[in-house]
């Protein structure tokens, strides 16, 4: 009787209002991408190491990592739905700094305001999603979530199309976007503040119906620690498919800049697709078993593919891409799940960590590269999916449709 209420007040799906933010989340993500893509410009025109462009990642994740949970924890206790637009307006500063910095400095200047930017956008677009969804949590988180991994997506048909021919300089064309996204933040902004009057006039505020059983605060911190884990590992093997694979490609198959970044295009852009339809299989399967579904399908063929010939990376980055992006919304939905009543807070925590993870990673990864080599390094990560196998102790959740 208290679940069929539950969900009563979450009221009907807005579909508009989650297509919107799942579109700013493409805008603020395509963004991001700028950064990673202009990796192989910034090798050749300013000579960065790999631990140098590792660091610029590391900056960039770290501080929207950092903050993330931060803003999130205080958006839950109150609001301020036109962070949304300055958040934005940061990335505007942040990608401005990008295409005009001359030296290595600037460069991580700059990054530190495209970090802001997404760290107050996150936690604040998946409350907007959640508002949004009514009953349709899977499928609204998925629509917001494929709109960030669609834009990430993009970094390679950035890098191959843009920054290639016109170098650094070819950043600014994306102040378009950016500007964009502000204005439809705003109008997404006024919207968010009133559903929140809505909500203090009617003393009714929507909740988040969990499937999971009543957990204990030792199981749920368990819990979360295991779902930490799960997330490090996928970050870190996207993180390396995402800025450095591309120079295995080249190093070992003779790729061009532009060949190499369309096959890491089909890895972000197949696992796109996977990120949508994770969170409609969790609806129906449990959030568990996507999760676990996401790492033991792509393993084995995370571990061929440092060995196969290369008319075989295609078929294999498809797989892997799909898959193990599978459970990318789905994880945000569990962490929240698992501490109903911190929505921003949980958001921030499991995308932030996300973003941290991934910017530890590609510090690693670029000096493993620079004192072990390519292919060692790739040998390294491939291992990294068997890890997973820790979210087999996590709680097991109901399915809803």
């Amino acid at each position: 009787m208290s679940t069929t209420m539950a969900r009563q007040a979450l009221g009907n799906p807005i579909y508009p209002v989650m297509v919107a933010i799942g579109v700013c989340h493409l805008f603020n993500d395509t963004l991001q991408a700028v950064v990673p893509a202009m990796f192989p410009v910034l090798e050749k025109e300013i000579g960065l190491t790999f631990t140098q462009l590792g660091l610029i990642t590391f900056v960039l994740n770290m501080v929207s990592s950092v903050l993330q949970p931060v803003v999130g924890f205080f958006s839950d206790r109150n609001p301020k739905p036109y962070a949304l637009p300055l958040g934005m307006s940061c990335t505007f500063v942040g990608l401005a700094g990008v295409a005009i910095s001359s030296n290595y400095w600037m460069i991580l200047l700059s990054v530190i305001f495209l970090g802001l930017g997404s760290a107050i956008f996150h936690p604040e677009g998946s409350k907007v999603s959640f508002m949004a969804a009514g009953p349709k949590r899977g499928l609204s988180q998925s629509i917001y979530q494929v709109g960030g991994n669609s834009g990430q997506a993009l970094a390679p048909l950035i890098s191959a199309f843009v920054l290639v021919p016109f170098g650094q300089i070819g950043a600014a064309w994306f102040l378009i976007v950016a500007a964009v996204g502000i204005l439809l933040l705003s109008r997404i902004s006024v919207w968010y503040k009133q559903q929140l009057e809505e909500e203090s006039v009617s003393k009714t505020k929507k909740v988040l119906v969990s499937n999971l059983p009543t957990l204990t605060k030792k199981q749920i911190g368990i819990a979360i620690g295991l779902l930490m884990a799960v997330i490090f590992i996928r970050s870190f093997y996207v993180t390396n498919m995402t800025n450095f694979y591309i120079f295995y490609l080249m190093d070992k198959y003779h790729l061009t800049i532009q060949k190499g970044q369309l096959l890491i295009f089909i890895f972000l852009a197949i696992g796109a697709v996977g990120t949508f339809f994770g969170g409609p299989m969790a609806d129906r399967m449990g959030r568990k078993n996507v999760i676990l579904l996401s790492f033991l399908v792509p393993m084995p063929f995370a571990l061929m593919l440092p060995y196969i010939p290369l008319w075989l990376v295609v078929v294999f980055l498809a797989v892997i891409g799909f898959f193990i992006m599978l459970s990318f919304s789905v994880t945000v939905i569990y962490a929240q799940e698992l501490v109903p009543s911190k929505v921003g807070t949980m958001a921030g925590l499991t995308v932030g960590l996300a973003f941290g993870m991934g910017a530890i990673g590609s510090v690693v990864i670029g000096m493993m590269m620079d004192h072990y080599g390519v292919l060692d390094t790739m040998i390294f990560i491939s291992v990294l999916p068997i890890l997973a196998f820790v979210a087999f102790w996590l709680p097991a959740d109901h399915k809803t449709a």
